[in-house]
């Protein structure tokens, strides 16, 4: 297995206020702005939204691989992703990133071995292990319910 990979992107802006961003070998552009608080047009994908749609993407990817080495089926996984910035010396930063998975499991007996993978899967995620801020996670684990008939 090699020990490095290289991704491209391209960005363009395209109008006013407003951009394209294309990845190598993707079919589909995305339309990005500044945020509305920057002086960018709302209803567009930022740079900001673009980041945590990648630190949430990297650990959804993560957590499924890393339940599967370990042979453990799970049921639904919402993850919703909140990021905070502040302005400090030299500008504005993401200071913090906040993780909320939501997960279903089948036995209530399973949702320590759960959290622990939901932990794992947090430290394994490649992209928020490359972020100068701190992510914090917030698991919440479900039991489902089964009827029985």
């Amino acid at each position: 297995m090699p020990t490095m990979y290289s991704y491209r992107t391209t960005a363009h802006w395209t109008a006013h206020k407003r951009g394209i961003v294309e990845g190598e070998g993707i079919p589909r552009t995305i339309n990005f702005a500044a945020p509305p608080e920057f002086g960018g047009e709302p209803g567009l994908w930022t740079p900001e939204h673009l980041l945590l749609a990648s630190v949430s993407t990297c650990y959804v990817a993560t957590l499924r691989a890393v339940a599967e080495a370990s042979k453990f089926e799970f049921g639904s996984l919402e993850l919703n992703v909140e990021g905070t910035i502040e302005k400090q010396e030299g500008g504005f930063r993401f200071t913090r990133i906040l993780l909320r998975p939501v997960v279903t499991i089948d036995k209530e007996e399973d949702r320590e071995r759960m959290g622990r993978l939901l932990e794992k899967a947090e430290r394994a995620c490649l992209i928020s292990r490359s972020l100068a801020c701190t992510a914090l996670l917030e698991p919440k684990i479900l039991v489902q319910e089964h009827v029985h008939a």
